[in-house]
């Protein structure tokens, strides 16, 4: 059985949101400003490029993150709107290998690379 079903690579997804208070480095612990958290771009990041993959998954399956690579390149304010593109390269058996970015209204703040694997879900549950 195919585990993921793709038309044909690369895939972009893209995700938007507005940075809340909850989305700072205050807020996070990694640092005291009101400031978009570096931590909080990851998890942009990475779920851009869970939720864009999702549906490809054939049933009883998902993917987690395992690797990222990223530089946080501007700090942004909190109400800013920001866009993340997550564009999949490569698929080598069970890992998939992305590169994303995330902007603002004035380019990029951030880029790198995120790689997910693919699980069988009830097979990771029992694992742990």
């Amino acid at each position: 059985m195919d585990i993921i079903h793709v038309p044909a690579l690369p895939l972009n997804f893209e995700q938007k949101k507005i940075i809340l208070a909850e989305d700072t480095a205050s807020h996070y612990g990694s640092g005291l400003l009101e400031v978009f958290a570096t931590p909080a771009m990851i998890a942009f990041m990475e779920k851009t490029c869970y939720e864009g993959i999702a549906h490809y998954l054939a049933p009883g399956y998902s993917s987690v993150g395992t690797k990222v690579h990223v530089e946080h390149l501007r700090a942004i304010r909190v109400g800013v709107k920001i866009h993340c593109e997550a564009r999949l390269n490569t698929i080598d058996g069970k890992k998939l290998f992305f590169e994303v970015r995330v902007f603002d209204h004035q380019g990029v703040i951030g880029q790198g690379t995120h790689t997910r694997y693919i699980i069988d879900i009830e097979k990771f549950m029992l694992k742990l």
